[in-house]
């Protein structure tokens, strides 16, 4: 029987207004308006991408909720059925204290940040109104951090959950795996959990996987397992290092579990994987895929080959994973690093073994259908703020991957350019000039990017990353100016307009969209809030008294929308209740 579909009213040749698929709004092409798909989508081969935003039915985000509602339920049943057939294995009491984070109750819900013992000068933002941001200082007072109990062996055979259960933990993680950085080509994920050993991706990263559909699921009977799947992942490393077909496996774990523990307030451990996912990318050359190998004249090449080489890709696929897998490092690097106040891991020098030349990152289907750009070697992130800042048509790298890798250089850029800045310093001729150099490329990377009010039309793997580029290119600004806020007035006014836009972002952002959100984006908020606080202690201050009502309420819109991410995130959970304090004095 043909499949029924429910077509557009024939006596209109024009679907009215807001009622065409997503997919076509976006690029701009004529909609039928039939369902399930529309016959665009259909010829273009992404009928499951088809959706609709017309209150006529459920969309594809509602219908992907009640199926993760689903599988909770199947897991849990598939789980009592297992633990009946075995005694050996000890569940995770989510209502036990928490040995990483004291609290003055039980760490029964999720939904509330507790009082966490994580010092005040710990706190991830660019600046404080009564001290100065000196991460030596910050990293001094995070030692009350637990740090994870060293595992014990791994064994793989104890270690895998049956197929079933293994397939709906990972299906309940793959609409989030963007919000975690993780790129990669999910057909071949999935296939991979029945195919022999060898062409199984590593338990290190499978486990990371469950230990995020766990994370992801609080306060849902799934979270109960949550430090199984860790304590299995952390395992699972010991075994994944020494073997250098796992290396993407491993690095790509690694940066799960540095976001896993920096969005649960566990920032020493969290730093740690970052660096050692950072280690491990420049180790084995993925800094530099696709470049053209120089030895010295005259030299023997087997002097010169690095003993840590990838075997070549066997396609583009492959080849894709590992330029994305790289990128994932580098973005995770360069914007905690900012929120924790420490260098960044991943050098990027004029030196050419350490120049980063690795080209932009692309879609995953561009990477399936054979269409690669290994560029030409040059170096990619020094070529792009080259570039961006002389209005060229070189810059290059416009998919959203490559948008959030460039925003992340922004973000970390003008970081790292305002802590240089120094009244005294003999080179401030040079500092000045590099300060309008990237202000004016701030500028003009905001006004590449597709304008907000039309970011919720898109897809909703593009939408969310979308909405953290917008984010980290204001916050990029709020950075730059910090140094100046108090005492230069067009400083201060650059700074509040870069705030107001970040407060902007949030209140496109609806309910079901916080659960898809990079944690990192809490870290934005704050910075804007600071900005906000700033203004209105000196608006406090000046006569005749002003009126503070607007600026209140955009200080209570970020407010509201990190308690409404600290229920996802403890980290921002605790950065809501600092966040009170500050208003209740202002």
């Amino acid at each position: 029987m043909a499949e029924s579909r429910e077509l557009a009213p024939a006596s209109s040749s024009t679907l009215q207004r807001g009622k065409a698929c997503l997919r076509c709004r976006k690029r701009k092409m004529k909609c039928d308006g039939s369902k399930p798909a529309c016959q665009q989508c259909v010829k273009a081969k992404k009928a499951d991408g088809c959706e609709y935003d017309d209150g006529k039915g459920k969309t594809r985000t509602q219908l992907m909720r009640e199926h993760i509602q689903q599988l909770e339920q199947r897991i849990k049943e598939l789980e009592g059925t297992e633990h009946r057939h075995s005694s050996s294995v000890t569940l995770f009491d989510p209502h036990a204290p928490s040995p990483y984070l004291s609290e003055s109750s039980s760490s029964s819900s999720h939904d509330s940040p507790g009082n966490f013992s994580l010092s005040t000068s710990a706190s991830p933002v660019p600046f404080s109104l009564d001290e100065p941001p000196i991460w030596e200082e910050q990293w001094g007072n995070l030692t009350d951090f637990a740090v994870t109990e060293v595992p014990g062996p791994f064994t793989p055979d104890l270690d895998e959950p049956p197929i079933e259960l293994a397939h709906m933990l990972l299906e309940f993680f793959l609409p989030h795996r963007h919000q975690c950085g993780l790129e990669l080509h999910v057909d071949r994920l999935r296939q991979s959990l029945h195919g022999p050993p060898s062409e199984q991706r590593h338990p290190v990263l499978m486990n990371t996987i469950y230990l995020w559909s766990c994370y992801l699921s609080r306060p849902g009977p799934l979270s109960e397992h949550e430090l199984l799947y860790l304590s299995r992942a952390l395992s699972a490393m010991n075994d994944a290092i020494p073997n250098p077909t796992k290396v993407i496996d491993l690095i790509q774990a690694s940066c799960l579990l540095s976001l896993y523990f920096l969005s649960s307030g566990r920032l020493l451990e969290g730093s740690y994987h970052a660096s050692a996912a950072a280690s491990l990318a420049i180790q084995w050359g993925l800094h530099q895929i696709g470049s053209t190998e120089v030895t010295p004249s005259g030299a023997m090449t087997s002097e010169w080959d690095s003993p840590f080489r990838l075997d070549p890709p066997k396609d583009t696929v492959e080849q894709g994973e590992r330029i994305l897998t790289f990128w994932q490092v580098y973005a995770l690097d360069r914007c905690w690093s900012v929120a924790l106040h420490r260098p960044a891991m991943l050098p990027d020098s004029k030196h050419p073994s350490i120049t980063i030349t690795t080209p932009w990152p692309q879609r995953m289907e561009e990477y399936d259908a054979g269409e690669i750009d290994l560029g030409n070697g040059s170096p990619t992130i020094s070529a792009f703020f080259m570039h961006q800042a002389q209005a060229t048509p070189l810059v290059g790298g416009f998919a959203t991957a490559a948008l959030r890798v460039k925003a992340s250089a922004l973000f970390e850029g003008a970081n790292k350019l305002s802590l240089s800045w120094n009244p005294r310093m003999p080179s401030a001729n040079s500092f000045t000039d590099n300060f309008r150099a990237l202000e004016a490329t701030i500028a003009r990377f905001l006004t590449t990017l597709l304008p907000l009010h039309q970011v919720a039309t898109t897809m909703p793997d593009d939408k969310y990353t979308l909405f953290m580029i917008h984010t980290l290119a204001h916050a990029a600004m709020i950075h730059l100016h910090q140094p100046f806020i108090a005492d230069d007035p067009l400083s201060r006014e650059k700074s509040l307009r870069a705030a107001r836009s970040v407060a902007l972002v949030t209140k496109h952002l609806m309910d079901l969209d916080f659960d898809y959100l990079d944690p990192l984006i809490g870290h934005c908020w704050m910075s804007a809030a600071r900005v906000f606080a700033f203004e209105l202690a000196q608006m406090r201050t000046a006569w005749p008294p002003v009126n503070t009502s607007d600026l209140r309420t955009e200080l209570g819109t970020v407010l509201f929308a990190l308690n409404k991410l600290g229920v996802r995130y403890p980290l921002h959970g605790y950065e809501a209740a600092k966040l009170q304090k500050i208003m209740d004095t202002v």
